[in-house]
């Protein structure tokens, strides 16, 4: 069904961009942590993003996208008032959000696009009544996402930049780890969506400390149904599906290693001549 562009904001021109979408019965159902399935056009391939925000009142949703491939290319060339052919969820399995009792806290890492990830999930663990530190990082104050959003409702809003332009110079791990030595125990769980060297350094870091983390694993996602089984990954010495069985595991349990291997398998091809990639799902085959 096509679904209506109601608002478009390009948070990094050229590079990632915001929508607001028409899709009150998504909105009406989704929670933190599920994505939804979109095709630009009648002939488009099917990609995943996940769910940033919803507002069941005015029945929209939010995506964010990373400017990429052809797909997420010809989305960015929709404009307010135009449709998406097509846009599918919710799906996969929400967030499992629990109410800390205080002084316990949850802090929220979010690395790239993965913040506006994030950003849901955090609004979830507000809404439940814990007390949220978001932690958000970038290479530089211009690539920073969602910093203003994120500090409508978290308690605290802790940035770091490798190049020091905003916030605390460094990497978004020396942000966790200041807050794991001064809270002294006080931490009921770490979230960590973005990158997959970021959210496995999380998880390393909060093994030391005993603390709970979740990670999720959207990257991996083709189809989002589970027929493919591209996106499997071995989470605890078992095989899951990250789009049925997750986008979200235990970072604790999940084989980085191996999902770091998978996911570099093909970046010979992926990084040759962008531009002339195209689906050859639909081209007639000669007799």
């Amino acid at each position: 069904m096509p679904t209506k562009i109601l608002h478009k904001e390009r948070l990094i021109p050229g590079r990632t961009s915001k929508l607001v979408l028409d899709a009150p019965q998504i909105a009406a159902t989704a929670r933190p942590g599920h994505f939804v399935i979109l095709r630009v056009d009648e002939k488009g391939e099917r990609f995943p993003l996940t769910i940033a925000d919803t507002d069941k009142e005015h029945g929209t949703i939010t995506i964010v996208y990373l400017v990429l491939g052809r797909s997420t290319q010809m989305l960015e060339e929709l404009e307010e008032g135009q449709f998406i052919h097509d846009v599918c969820g919710p799906l996969g399995r929400a967030t499992h959000i629990q109410r800390f009792e205080a002084p316990k806290k949850v802090i929220c890492v979010g690395g790239g696009t993965g913040v506006a990830a994030m950003h849901h999930i955090a609004k979830g663990h507000h809404e439940a009544g814990n007390y949220v530190i978001a932690c958000i990082g970038a290479r530089n104050k211009d690539l920073l996402l969602f910093e203003k959003e994120l500090s409508l409702f978290c308690d605290e809003v802790l940035v770091s930049t490798d190049d020091g332009s905003e916030g605390q110079k460094g990497i978004v791990t020396d942000l966790v780890k200041g807050r794991l030595d001064s809270e002294g125990g006080n931490i009921a769980e770490v979230v960590a969506v973005g990158p997959v060297p970021m959210m496995q350094a999380v998880s390393e870091l909060t093994r030391g400390y005993g603390v709970p983390t979740t990670v999720s694993l959207n990257s991996l996602m083709v189809d989002g149904l589970g027929m493919c089984g591209a996106c499997r990954v071995t989470v605890g010495g078992e095989m899951k599906f990250t789009c049925v069985d997750g986008p979200e595991f235990d970072g604790h349990k999940v084989d980085f290693a191996e999902l770091r291997s998978r996911l570099g398998s093909f970046r010979s091809q992926e990084t040759v001549v962008r531009e002339h990639h195209r689906c050859n799902c639909f081209e007639k085959k000669e007799a």
